[in-house]
């Protein structure tokens, strides 16, 4: 079985991430993580930069498990390409990060974070950045 990441270059991607490895080394599955952006013109905050690309592989290397990184730029969103990879891996587990809301943000919260929880079949797991 698999363990997804779905990473982005933020805290709470960072506590995603985290919580991916500890849970994958326990558990001795596969890790992949995932950052994805549809991409165009504009620039992503979702989007790793190299550096942030080379500091989470040497994470991973330096972790023990058996861990990979993907990163996607296709034309599709970032819930598209976790969808795909939860249907093509046998995935156990998906993890998310969550960050600080308002009150009504909480609410919904987000578009992102609250289509992930709607639309795939396995468990997720909703960290908060620390």
């Amino acid at each position: 079985m698999t363990i997804l990441v779905a990473y982005v270059p933020r805290p709470e991607g960072q506590a995603a991430l985290d919580k991916g490895i500890e849970i994958a080394g326990r558990r001795k599955e596969r890790l992949v993580v995932v950052n994805a952006s549809p991409g165009g013109s504009k620039d992503d905050p979702s989007m790793a930069d190299t550096r942030d690309v080379e500091r989470v592989e040497k994470l991973l290397s330096e972790s023990g498990i058996d861990a990979t990184f993907k990163q996607f730029v296709r034309g599709k969103s970032a819930i598209e390409e976790i969808e795909e990879m939860v249907d093509s891996l046998q995935v156990s587990l998906l993890i998310i990060g969550l960050r600080k809301r308002t009150p009504v943000g909480k609410l919904f919260l987000g578009s992102v974070a609250q289509e992930i929880l709607l639309s795939v079949p396995c468990p997720v797991l909703a960290v908060k950045a620390k």
